[in-house]
């Protein structure tokens, strides 16, 4: 069974709504709400999991060799 908590929001008069919205998406960018949610959406399995782990290393390997070549050339 999932917890319930409550979240209040307060919303200063001087800084207004639209503010006080990006501040708070701001606060739920650095905890990292968002990213948890996006993970949790569907199940994946372990295989897969460390598949697309090894394809992301690669990738940045691939992109950090390519920069260092063209560093080099110069």
């Amino acid at each position: 069974m999932a917890k319930m908590s409550s979240i209040e929001v307060s919303i200063d008069d001087k800084a207004g709504v639209e503010r006080s919205l990006k501040k708070f998406k701001r606060m739920c960018e650095a905890f990292g709400v968002i990213r948890e949610y996006r993970k949790r959406q569907e199940y994946k399995k372990p295989s897969v999991k460390m598949k697309e782990k090894l394809a992301a290393a690669d990738k940045r390997r691939k992109k950090t060799n390519v920069k260092f070549k063209k560093v080099v050339k110069m």
